[in-house]
């Protein structure tokens, strides 16, 4: 999709330069996506400017949906149906013409469309996708008096009977999908999840009550407590929907769960575990539009994606990616391999288990059952002929030996590894039993990394951290004139607590001569560290508080990881 010629305003005003105008279009070809989007993602242009331009550009009113009450008249004229598939808020009625906000008000074809099925005099305004969602979902919701707390007050007046009989959880799973409250209410609890960001859902039983939580930015949030009863209903839903057994009470089993939520397919990868109070259930939630962030949004400073750029491009070698489980590892991985994959490249995965279905790719799953372990699977990769290969994780000897063999006949192999820093990592595969010299003449590159939560873009204020916080880190105000401190208020858009969304903060360690040296003479991690640093390495911390500096994170944030914290 090519530049629209009013984004030069842009290039023109100095807020980016053609070069990155430029950048912005290839990668809105490569994703499908328009270049203004494109612009957003890659964070050069903030979505409000980008809306003030189109608006100033067009002759549109650009509105702000999220202190905006929308009357219920103008709610009532547009079917639920038809706002979704088409991205659009009615938001005024006055009984002879319906204002509606859209995204792009240059598609004639959707006023057309608008105005047919309608079939009302169509007034557009401007307003910023996000909050069209977040406009329809509310208000929607409203009309249809469909929320989770409703439900719940539901089940509480009415004391449905939901006895824990083998008989009524097969009656439960065969019910009318449509009509049965627990169906409502489990896909309630997953729409409700996603719409507020969530990574996991937590089911947990407890003596009197059953507690959901949502994983949002790292950190858990309490919602609902359903009432006791309900927890053999619930679980039975949702091992049907995971194609789980239901009748199995005893063991630990997984399942996965393949959903649509606000137009978007998300796959749920189900875990049961068996605790003392019943069945508690995570359900991990797998959005395929996490994985098509591209290399640029991941976090990386102009240094570190220089560096990572010539990694991922070397014709063979092994490249860890190390940290705690959550870190974002597969996210960074899956980047690269979409960089990676095109039509003159063959690349193979080896999984445990498949997390994402990538197109293009050749992808292998783990079963332990029947013998299919990352080393069978490697050995078999090998006669396949691929030029990439990612290893899902280094857990034993065998699979670390048959990566390095992979690597040193001429393939490029990525993976990870369980450790808390790059150097670590030296340590960790000769600990395992892989020969020295074997671990200095393959790996090329490791990279350490973690979440730090992100400054809400609506309620972020330029503050003054405290002499405290600065004093922990050493950092003197006089040497950094230039610091953009910034910490959120709370507001609706980030839940109160400050912040939204997440960013990667890395530790590179490029492998050279002397750090080979040390790794074939198997030196200790902290020797290694100390010989990185002085060859340029930054810490986990140092980057860290680099982006607390630019106004991206927090001071807070940066402490959890020098504190141990993931």
């Amino acid at each position: 999709m090519a530049p629209a010629k009013w984004l030069m305003q842009f290039v023109d005003d100095g807020t980016i330069s053609i070069d990155q105008l430029t950048e912005a279009e290839g990668m809105g070809i490569s994703m499908g996506i328009a270049t203004e989007d494109a612009l957003v993602r890659l964070e050069y242009v903030p979505a409000d400017r980008i809306m003030q331009g189109k608006s100033a550009a067009f002759g549109f009113k650009a509105v702000d949906l999220e202190n905006m009450e929308i009357a219920h008249s103008a709610i009532e004229c547009v079917p639920e149906s038809v706002a979704r598939e088409n991205n659009c808020c009615p938001i005024l009625f006055d009984g002879e013409k319906l204002t509606v906000a859209v995204t792009d008000p240059m598609n004639f074809e959707l006023v057309e469309k608008l105005r047919f099925i309608l079939n009302r005099e169509i007034d557009l305004v401007m307003a910023d996708k996000e909050q069209i969602n977040t406009a329809v979902n509310r208000h929607y919701g409203q009309t249809e008096t469909e929320s989770v707390d409703s439900m719940l007050s539901e089940f509480t007046e009415t004391q449905i009977d939901f006895t824990e009989t083998e008989m009524n959880e097969a009656a439960a799973a065969q019910a009318d999908e449509e009509k049965s409250p627990i169906v409502r209410l489990v896909n309630l609890i997953v729409t409700e999840a996603v719409n507020m960001r969530a990574s996991d859902i937590h089911i947990e039983p407890f003596e009197d009550r059953i507690r959901i939580r949502y994983r949002i930015d790292g950190v858990l949030v309490e919602r609902d407590s359903p009432p006791r009863r309900l927890l053999a209903a619930i679980t039975s839903r949702i091992k049907v929907m995971g194609r789980i057994d239901i009748a199995e009470k005893r063991r630990p089993q997984d399942g996965r769960i393949k959903t649509r939520v606000g137009g978007k397919d998300l796959d749920l990868r189900v875990s049961v575990l068996p605790t003392n109070h019943g069945q508690a259930i995570v359900m991990r939630i797998l959005d395929r539009d996490n994985i098509k962030i591209g290399i640029r949004n991941l976090g990386f400073s102009e240094e570190n994606y220089r560096k990572f750029q010539t990694i991922i491009r070397r014709p063979n070698g092994i490249f860890l990616v190390t940290g705690p489980t959550g870190s974002g590892k597969t996210t960074t991985l899956y980047s690269a391999l979409g960089e990676l994959n095109r039509p003159d490249r063959k690349l193979i995965t080896a999984e445990d288990p498949v997390e994402y279905m990538l197109p293009g790719i050749n992808q292998c799953e783990v079963r332990h059952s029947i013998g299919l372990d990352f080393a069978r699977i490697i050995r078999a990769m090998l006669r396949q002929a691929p030029n990439v290969i990612l290893v899902g994780e280094i857990r034993d000897t065998e699979t670390a030996e048959m990566a390095i063999q992979a690597s040193l006949t001429g393939h490029l192999v990525f993976s990870t590894l369980h450790t808390n820093d790059a150097p670590g990592s030296i340590t960790r595969l000769i600990d395992m039993g892989v020969q020295p010299f074997l671990v200095a003449s393959s790996l090329m590159a490791v990279m350490a990394q973690r979440l730090v939560r992100v400054v809400c873009p609506k309620c972020g204020e330029t503050c003054t951290p405290e002499q405290g916080e600065l004093d922990l880190f050493d950092i003197n105000p006089d040497q950094y004139p230039d610091a953009n401190w910034r910490r959120g208020k709370g507001c609706k858009n980030c839940q109160h607590t400050g912040y939204r969304g997440r960013k990667a903060v890395f530790e590179l360690m490029m492998m050279n001569s002397t750090l080979r040296d040390m790794a074939f003479r198997s030196e200790p991690a902290q020797n290694i560290r100390r010989q990185a640093r002085l060859f340029g390495m930054k810490t986990l911390v140092e980057d860290a508080v680099e982006k607390a500096m630019e106004g991206i994170t927090t001071l807070t944030e940066a402490y959890k990881l020098s504190s141990g914290g993931h």
